[in-house]
This record gives C-alpha cells, sequence and structure tokens, in this order.
C-alpha cells in the first residue's frame, strides 16, 4: 500500500544521507530552512587508507546511523510528533552503505507511521539550491560537480531531468583525489591540491583540454594521465604505480607549480563548458553543487563568467543530509512518495 500524501503549507522532513563515507541526518521545514544538520565523517579512517574503503564505511554507518539521528532530531528541538516525513538517499552511491540509510530509513517509517520519500543523491546537490537565500526558477541548468559524478543537467518545474553533458571516464572531484595521490598529498584530494595550488603558477606546465563530440561533454582522464608524463618526466621515475610507496618528492615549487596548473585546466574546462550550455538553453537559473563547487577558485571565476548562478553554501557542497531533505519537500509536493516496502537502494540510480 503506497503511504498517504501529506501536502501541508508547514512540513518538518527528516532526512538521511548514507551513500559514500558520511552518515548525516538533518531536519528541514518547509523545504527551505535548516533546523539542524549533523555530519559524522570518516575522514580521519579512510585517510589512512588514501580513499573510501566500502566495507568499512558500511560498518561505520552502522554504529553511528542511530545517534546522528537522535542528534539531529535534539538539536531541532523537536520528536517524532513533529515530524512529517522522512527521507533518504536511495542511490547512486556504495551499496552497502546506501542499504544501512535505506533499512533505516524504512523501518523508522514504518514504526513511527510517516510517508518515506527516496532521494536521488546527484540531484539532491543541485536542489541544495532550494536551502540559499535565492531558490532556483524553472528550467534549471545544474553544473553537478563531485568525486563520482561531472555533469550539466537542465531541470523543469516538475523534476523531470535532461543531462546535456557529462563526464565520459573520470569525475573532476576523482581527477582531484587521483592527482593528489600522485603528487603524494592527503586525501581528500580537492582541499590539498587547492592549498597547495595557492602558491603555485598556474601557467608553468600547459595541461591539455580534452576535445570530444559532445562539447558540454567532459573527460579528466587524458588530464590525469599529463600530470603522471610531466612528473616522471622531473623525476625519472615512473610514479603510475601508486599502490607502492612513493620513490620521489617533488621541489615545494614545483608541486605548486603543477597543482595551480592541474586546477586551472580543471575549472577552465569547467567553466568553458557551462557557459556553452548557457548558451544552448537559456536557463532561467544556473546552479553550482557538489563536492568540488566549494573549491574556491572554480567560484570565482563561474561567478564572474556566470553573474547570478547560484553556488550551494561550501558547507551544503559536501555530502550532507539537508540537501536530501531540500529535494524530498520538491518531490513530495509533487506526490513522490512511495512505501517502506517499495524502497530500493540502487548503487547506479540515474537522474533521468
Amino acid at each position: 500500500m503506497i503511504a498517504p500524501i501529506y501536502i501541508l503549507e508547514a512540513m518538518k522532513i527528516l532526512a538521511i544521507e548514507s551513500s559514500c563515507d558520511e552518515t548525516a541526518a538533518a531536519v528541514i521545514a518547509d523545504g527551505r530552512k535548516v533546523l539542524s544538520s549533523v555530519i559524522a565523517s570518516q575522514i580521519d579512517i579512510h585517510a589512512q587508507f588514501g580513499g573510501v574503503v566500502p566495507e568499512v564505511a558500511a560498518r561505520s554507518h552502522i554504529e553511528v546511523v542511530i545517534p546522528v539521528i537522535e542528534q539531529a532530531l535534539r538539536e531541532a528541538s523537536t520528536d517524532w510528533n513533529d515530524i512529517d516525513a522522512i527521507a533518504v538517499t536511495r542511490g547512486p552511491g556504495l551499496i552497502g552503505s546506501l542499504l544501512i540509510g535505506t533499512l533505516t530509513a524504512q523501518t523508522l517509517a514504518e514504526l513511527k507511521h510517516k510517508p518515506l520519500i527516496g532521494v536521488n543523491h546527484i540531484v539532491a546537490h543541485a536542489f541544495a539550491a532550494n536551502l540559499t537565500d535565492t531558490p532556483p526558477s524553472f528550467p534549471m541548468l545544474a553544473l553537478t560537480v563531485s568525486g563520482g559524478h561531472t555533469a550539466l543537467t537542465l531541470y523543469q518545474d516538475d523534476l523531470s531531468a535532461e543531462i546535456v553533458g557529462e563526464t565520459q571516464d573520470d569525475a573532476a572531484g576523482e581527477a582531484f583525489d587521483k592527482v593528489a595521490k600522485l603528487l603524494g598529498l592527503p586525501y581528500p584530494g580537492g582541499p590539498a591540491v587547492s592549498k597547495v595550488a595557492a602558491d603555485g603558477n598556474d601557467t608553468a606546465y600547459p595541461f591539455p583540454h580534452a576535445k570530444l563530440r559532445n562539447p558540454l561533454d567532459f573527460s579528466f582522464s587524458g588530464l590525469k594521465t599529463a600530470v603522471l608524463r610531466q612528473v616522471q618526466q622531473i623525476t625519472g621515475v615512473n610514479p603510475g604505480d601508486l599502490t607502492i610507496p612513493k620513490s620521489y618528492e617533488l621541489e615545494p615549487q614545483v608541486l605548486a607549480d603543477i597543482a595551480a596548473s592541474f586546477e586551472k585546466t580543471v575549472v577552465d574546462t569547467l567553466v568553458k563548458n557551462t557557459k556553452l550550455a548557457i548558451e544552448q538553453y537559456q536557463p532561467a537559473s544556473v546552479v553550482v553543487g557538489g563536492g568540488v563547487a566549494a573549491n574556491k577558485r572554480l567560484r570565482e571565476e563561474l561567478s564572474q563568467a556566470v553573474p547570478g548562478a547560484i553556488f550551494v553554501p561550501p558547507v551544503l557542497c559536501t555530502d550532507n543530509a539537508a540537501m536530501i531533505g531540500a529535494l524530498a519537500y520538491q518531490m513530495q509536493k509533487r506526490g513522490r512518495v512511495t512505501s517502506p516496502f517499495e524502497l530500493k537502494a540502487d548503487s547506479s540510480l540515474e537522474v533521468l
């Protein structure tokens, strides 16, 4: 049986996110106000491995998901009587991590007799813009840039979506992580590369821009390889096998110059494609979200190139439950509520 659909003037949604290595819960009012947002990070756990270990992530979610939910309710000064619906990430992501969140949400929805809304994690990155002072209008063009995804998506008022450009290989965030590891920088790679790049010459190494059949698509694997070859040329060793200890060390200024040149190439590509998409589709609003959207250089250059673009606040760019609640509210208004027994985690869930 499908759960009842509540269309309310004021609504509180408890949202749960566990798609990767962050266990998060939030309480969102009216789809616009963040009453609480709690995140239990696993960065310190996975840093020792240089990246996320799926089995470790899933076990960590089990340990903290209920305490995180309880803390979110406390910080929102609310209880289950005030919660009108539960939202949860159903995909995409690591299947073990997703199952912890979805099974928790399904159980709570059944026990507490609450409607349940299954949310697409990637779409939620874009709809986190509803938590800003300037909510977007439709049609909305979203540049979603994260560790697992890089895409330009056009959203309509009914929440239908058309992907107009997407990565053909590595996502931008994945490229940051891999280049950071290549350069001997810590995980997560994005902030580490940006910090070093601040002291570098971004024209020192003219790394290539991919040329694709669809000019709105992205490709970062060639850029990653170009950085590897540059390091190989400088050091005289092959740094391709990153499973063994580094046998080389770059001079600080060389390291900064490579990082800056790499970051510039990524940002230039993201800005260029976004501008092309705007010219082609003439959206009513442009939104920039996802973990890489917290990058300072990207925000500065896109804000100059695209006046009026809506940037998701940095605190809501990385994985969080507030964005899940923001999208769930929009879905609930359009009747997209499901039964706890029908919701399924989907590690490869498509945006469309």
